[in-house]
């Protein structure tokens, strides 16, 4: 069995031996291609990864040694990923290159964010061959964008929004514009792989006749070490994974976190990925973005000056030390499927208050694992916190019972088997 895996990234495994840097986005995929390789040889499948290169590598394509007893035909594309939008018909001629090399039995497509999944799976024309796993869903992001933003800031637009042409109305735009493009490769395939009642009801709407596969993900292995101890974290601290965008709702925190302030007047928030909110210098004045823009009005109004740090983007190793650090994790997106930070943070233990929103629920069960609230309420999210913060016996049920169902969940064997027994069904 020959099977191509088709990313949006290059995987940290491969960019390692490559010496190039790489995004810790995805970190699943780590997980998955780690185990492929402990298992390649007990298995009889042939694995290529095909990924996007910036110029500098180029239209690569070599054979690697992955492990002891694994090599990998690893293949590069080129693709704007700035602007994931625009369906750039060159890419159709790479895959043909890449397709008549390798040659696979199976095309596994991880994601449909990127019209790179609608162009390989075009030019591969087998869909009872062709399996799409589903991370987020484009068009479902696009209806859910602004994340109930004042109307007035969904239509400023500052001086980097003109320039870049990428003010908050235009992103939701291009969202719309994916949306089409994953939409078109979902109808191109009769299976899907997924983990969630929202993703199945989701790509079921798009494509009802596609075979729909539950898969669950397998995340880094240094989430799988080490807990969170109460007696170890930053009383009063607040961990958020990511806040650049309005979908994942740093904005509900910081309206949230007044009240949360009148109990706990040393309670502070931590938020990792891109500082949107920076304006020490000139430049990085110009770079204020309008979501930004309205993020600082909302800091400053609500008095939180010194209360709010952004870490800028960490390593796996400085996430997992910041979920075992602070005393709560926050996810109080507009819109997830089965978001990674979530399941890192159960992983460890840390306790979890997360909106009720797409799948998230399959990932955490309320009043057992940690706390769900109504997406976009700010009252309950501020709720939710304060009862983490003051009640201590209920933390201790919620770290320990995360932990076993985030074991489950992300459970790398029974993730792994369940893979090869998709990939042997696809072919049967």
């Amino acid at each position: 069995m020959k099977v191509l895996w088709v990313c949006n990234i290059m995987p940290p495994t491969i960019a390692r031996q490559l010496g190039v840097s790489y995004s810790n986005r995805e970190g699943w995929l780590s997980g998955l291609l780690d185990r492929v390789v402990q298992e390649q040889g007990h298995n009889k499948i042939e694995f290529g990864v095909a990924f996007p290169t910036d110029e500098e590598l180029g239209d690569l394509q070599r054979t690697m040694q992955l492990g002891e007893n694994m090599s990998c035909r690893c293949y590069g594309f080129s693709e704007n990923t700035d602007a994931p939008e625009i369906y750039d018909t060159g890419m159709e001629r790479r895959f043909e290159e890449i397709l008549a090399d390798f040659r696979p039995d199976i095309l596994h497509v991880f994601g449909t964010e990127f019209p790179h999944a609608l162009a390989c799976i075009k030019v591969y024309g087998r869909p009872e061959r062709t399996l799409v796993g589903i991370q987020g869903l484009c068009s479902a992001i696009a209806e859910e964008y602004m994340a109930d933003l004042p109307v007035k800031v969904q239509r400023q637009a500052t001086f980097r929004d003109r320039v870049r042409e990428d003010s908050l109305k235009q992103q939701q735009k291009k969202f719309k514009k994916r949306g089409e493009h994953e939409k078109a490769a979902l109808l191109l395939t009769e299976h899907i792989a997924g983990r969630t009642d929202f993703d199945r009801e989701q790509t079921a709407r798009i494509n009802p006749s596609a075979k729909y596969h539950y898969l669950n993900e397998t995340l880094r292995g240094i989430f799988y070490h080490d807990r969170w101890k109460r007696s170890a974290c930053e009383p009063y601290s607040i961990f958020l994974s990511q806040g650049d965008y309005p979908l994942k709702g740093f904005h509900y925190l910081l309206r949230a976190l007044p009240r949360v302030l009148e109990r706990f007047p040393e309670a502070q928030i931590y938020v990792a990925g891109n500082n949107i909110i920076d304006v020490s210098t000139f430049q990085d004045r110009l770079k204020l973005s309008a979501y930004g823009k309205y993020l600082r009005k909302l800091i400053r109004d609500n008095r939180l000056d010194g209360h709010v740090t952004m870490l800028g983007k960490l390593t796996a190793e400085e996430m997992k030390e910041r979920y075992l650090h602070c005393h709560l994790y926050v996810l109080p997106s507009a819109l997830e499927n089965s978001p990674n930070s979530l399941g890192e943070a159960m992983l460890l233990g840390t306790p979890c208050v997360a909106a009720d929103v797409g799948g998230v629920h399959n990932l955490l069960t309320d009043g057992g694992d940690g706390m769900l609230y109504p997406a976009g309420d700010v009252e309950a999210l501020a709720d939710s916190i304060i009862e983490i913060f003051t009640k201590e016996a209920i933390v201790e049920r919620f770290s320990d019972n995360a932990r076993k169902h985030a074991r489950v969940n992300h459970d790398a064997d029974q993730n792994y088997y369940r893979l090869i027994h998709i990939y042997r069904e696809m072919l049967s």
